[in-house]
């Protein structure tokens, strides 16, 4: 019974750590649109929207909860599609942090945060088959 609970528990944490990863995935994708927009139309907002410690931060969290949920996922599911799917897209968003600001930047970035959310979706989908 105990270990029922536990396990409940577990899958509880995992899915909303996955849950998480995809907010945070999605809220880099608005933050990466709404800077070419706010910059480009209204020139407003550069020096805090443009500023290398929010990409780095933003990517520091994607690479913690993909490491914890989709590392957990895989441990239990055995399926490696998640993890290289995740994986495929944190590179993706760490190359963007080495490009100049602008449209090269934001094309990295969204194929990123789209790649890590599908490893997070893909996780959520394998973790509840097993």
């Amino acid at each position: 019974m105990l270990s029922r609970v536990m396990n409940n528990l577990a899958i509880s944490i995992r899915r909303r750590l996955d849950r998480a990863g995809i907010m945070i995935a999605g809220l880099c994708a608005i933050h990466c649109i709404a800077t070419i927009v706010v910059v480009s139309a209204l020139g407003l907002g550069s020096h805090f929207l443009l500023s290398p410690e929010i990409h780095r931060i933003g990517l520091a969290l994607a690479l913690i909860i993909a490491a914890v949920a989709i590392g957990w996922g895989a441990l239990k599911h055995r399926r490696a599609a998640p993890f290289v799917t995740a994986m495929t897209g944190l590179t993706f968003m760490g190359g963007a942090l080495a490009m100049p600001h602008g449209f090269g930047e934001a094309v990295l970035t969204l194929i990123g945060v789209a790649l890590v959310s599908a490893g997070h979706l893909l996780n959520m989908r394998h973790a509840g088959a097993s």
